[in-house]
């Protein structure tokens, strides 16, 4: 990308000049961009106006900080300043008929090219000696220094109507321009503070300001604060989504990893199987389609480099119990502490329900098993196949200096069906767990799946999978109330399975044609605990109807098996006192907290983790209470552009449905375009700073100054507290403050 900067003066045509030179560079077929800083824009005030060029569309949309070269259309404005930030190489472009040896002591080492802009525009009728307007006559110089041809500068004008005396200055000036590399060392440039005087808007140095402090006329003033994007606080992981999004929109995407890896170890995991809360969050659903963060996070943990691991130093060893989200979320950030971390797991391998109960088709095993070994290479040891009762939990409290306890939820919910029906229902994360070892065949069967979770839409899409003849999903509500994510849903309705709303199973009978279920329907009444409206049966002679099955798959969700864990200080078996513990034990993940999704899992875990290291070092590395949230109010929309949302490669029901491998295949890149970037371009970076400098441009004034890293200081003994940067930030983070 090359990036220029105009300095001029009200009415000399400096905003106009960015936008011909653009002109020139859009008829070369490049995405170009222009604009000034329109509200400081008074006749003879100074004025700014920027210009980018690209292959590629611009989304950058901030002022130019460090152009690649400067073009000065007064020579009162020629001075130490303007090169501020400007590229060693880049070029000067100045309105002075002076040679450019003359510059060689204000400006040593620069390329310098100068032409007598106000001469030749006078001299042609372009304003006066007083205002020239000299923006088509600095262009042709322009265009001379950078390559490009007459016929591109007679072109730009055409296109915005310029001809008669601005296409003849344009051409002199062409032939005109004189250039110079001037010798001496050449050092980007940076800002110095302002010597202690009294500036005249004559001075070579212009940037004071005036002497009469106005400030006092202001009964209020502009403050800035910092919000918490919504996406951030809908997150159960705790990620900074706004963080690593912001990252991958300026193609960082190793650092976008690192952000994720701050608060989770199983990006890919949960960019293929969260709910993605903060999506729901998204401010940008009000404008136009929530940014796909899931997507995003999934290409970050795909495509960026994973970094190094680190290795433990400290003394205290601790253990872990259960290697699912929450224990391997524990055992990740433990071991980054410095923890000697022991992970028990009963079965034969790591991963726990992520292993167990959700299928290859919606989670590859070469993307879990990636992720486990970057948290095992922590210097984690494993021991898989282990049983942990009461006795075993004891035991461990006086080896470990601290347990952790997160071994999900192990007791399916059952239900009555009748008699002798029980070789023909299945506990939904038992049936996905026989179906991943190859335990399983419903080939010509009739399949009823008994929940509205992601359990039950992976048990059904599972048995369409191996054979079954046909599927059907009973729900005791409406689709609206159903927990599985949307989009397994529509995934399951595209393959094929059929979903029966508001439909509750009674029992199991046998008729000529088989077994049969008999199932009541139901309407919506009052909400319940959970904030869904509870089902109620329909009092009527037909509200009863029968389904013909040969197996039933139960997925009304699992409790905790609570007998390992210890009531209060003390494990106990039945009534007999096994000891008193003599480490701290703790309990989290759906094991402690039955929320039932993998990014709650991860984000207990972390918090675990720092609840034991501040019980054993008294250290409390909890963040602070975060500040208000940033909702859609102080999101000033309509200053966006509006974009739909990129969409990760699905795989056609008809190509899927008999198959385990992946279903959603992510963002893919096309030449020239990266889907992801395109998407995290979307982010409004709610309540944060991104430096847009609308604030800056806005300011009638010229009271704030950029100081940098996202840093702005108003300049209160001359702002009036108008509230135009108020009223332009698009973030919510600048505000004004009662004086």
């Amino acid at each position: 990308m090359t990036e220029m900067t105009v300095h001029g003066r009200g009415g000399q045509g400096g905003v106009t000049l960015a936008k011909l030179i653009a002109s020139a560079y859009f008829l070369r077929n490049k995405y170009v961009q222009a604009f000034g800083v329109y509200a400081a824009e008074r006749s003879g005030a100074p004025v700014q106006a920027f210009i980018r060029i690209d292959d590629e569309e611009i989304t950058n949309h901030n002022q130019v900080r460090e152009p690649d070269h400067v073009i000065v259309l007064d020579r009162t404005l020629i001075g130490p300043r303007v090169v501020l930030g400007l590229r060693p190489d880049g070029w000067l472009v100045l309105n002075s008929p002076d040679p450019p040896e003359k510059f060689a002591e204000l400006f040593p080492g620069r390329n310098v090219a100068t032409v007598d802009a106000t001469g030749i525009a006078v001299g042609n009728g372009l304003g006066t000696r007083t205002v020239p307007i000299v923006n088509t006559t600095m262009l042709g110089a322009t265009a001379k220094v950078l390559g490009l041809e007459l016929a591109d500068v007679e072109g730009a004008m055409r296109l915005v109507g310029f001809g008669g005396p601005n296409v003849t200055s344009a051409r002199q000036a062409f032939e005109a321009v004189a250039t110079r590399k001037l010798p001496g060392k050449v050092e980007r440039a940076t800002p110095r503070a302002p010597a202690a005087r009294t500036a005249s808007i004559l001075d070579e140095d212009l940037g004071g300001m005036p002497t009469i402090r106005t400030g006092n006329w202001a009964t209020r003033h502009p403050a800035r604060h910092q919000l918490t994007p919504p996406c951030n606080d809908g997150c159960p992981a705790g990620n900074d989504v706004r963080g690593f999004v912001q990252a991958v929109g300026r193609k960082e995407l190793d650092e976008a990893l690192q952000i994720i890896l701050r608060t989770s170890p199983l990006p890919g995991v949960c960019g293929r199987v969260c709910p993605a809360p903060c999506m729901e969050a998204c401010n940008r659903r009000e404008h136009d389609e929530a940014v796909n963060v899931r997507e995003i996070e999934r290409y970050v943990a795909d495509h960026a480099r994973w970094p190094a691991v680190t290795k433990p130093t400290r003394a205290e060893r601790i253990a872990v119990v259960g290697s699912g989200p929450a224990g391997l979320s524990a055992v990740y950030h433990l071991a980054r502490l410095g923890y000697r971390v022991t992970l028990f797991e009963l079965g034969k391998e790591l991963g726990g329900v992520l292993r167990t109960g959700i299928p290859s088709y919606r989670l590859p095993r070469d993307v879990l098993d990636r992720e486990i070994s970057f948290i095992v290479r922590h210097g984690v040891e494993v021991r898989c196949g282990q049983t942990v009762d009461r006795q075993r939990l004891l035991d461990m409290t006086h080896e470990f200096a601290a347990v952790f306890v997160a071994t999900g939820l192990q007791e399916s919910r059952a239900l009555k069906l009748g008699q002798g029906y029980s070789d023909m229902v299945s506990q939904g994360i038992d049936f996905l767990d026989r179906v991943r070892r190859g335990e399983e065949n419903l080939t010509g069967q009739r399949v009823v799946v008994i929940g509205g979770g992601n359990t039950a839409m992976d048990a059904a899409r599972s048995a369409r999978r191996i054979g079954a003849r046909s599927v059907q999903i009973l729900y005791r509500r409406t689709r609206h109330e159903m927990p599985a994510i949307a989009e397994e849903i529509d995934e399951a309705l595209e393959e094929g399975i059929e979903l029966h709303e508001l439909v509750a199973p009674l029992r199991m009978h046998e008729d000529a044609l088989g077994p049969v279920l008999t199932c009541q329907r139901m309407r919506l009444g009052e909400p319940d605990a959970s904030g869904r409206r509870s089902p109620v049966p329909i009092e009527s002679e037909d509200a009863q109807f029968e389904v013909h099955c040969d197996r039933v798959i139960l997925a009304l969700g699992q409790t905790p098996d609570l007998s390992v864990f210890p009531e209060g200080s003390d494990v106990r078996e039945g009534h007999a006192l096994l000891g008193l513990t003599a480490a701290p034990v703790f309990a989290g993940g759906d094991f402690a907290t039955n929320e039932g999704t993998v990014t709650a899992a991860i984000g207990s875990g972390r918090r675990a983790a720092l609840h034991i290291h501040r019980t054993l070092t008294g250290e409390d590395l909890f963040p602070p209470a975060p500040p208000e949230v940033a909702g859609p109010e102080r999101i000033t929309t309509h200053v966006f552009a509006h974009a739909p949302r990129e969409r990760g490669v699905i795989v056609p029901a008809a190509m899927r449905q008999n198959s385990f491998t992946e279903v959603r295949l992510g963002l893919i890149d096309e030449p020239g375009h990266s889907a992801a970037v395109v998407e995290a371009a979307r982010c409004f970076s709610c309540g944060v700073c991104n430096e847009c400098d609308r604030c800056l441009s806005y300011c009638p004034e010229g009271v704030m100054r950029f100081k940098g890293e996202g840093n702005y200081e108003f300049d209160y003994d001359y702002c009036k507290g108008c509230g135009l940067c108020a009223t332009q930030c698009p973030r919510g983070v600048v505000y004004m403050a009662e004086l």
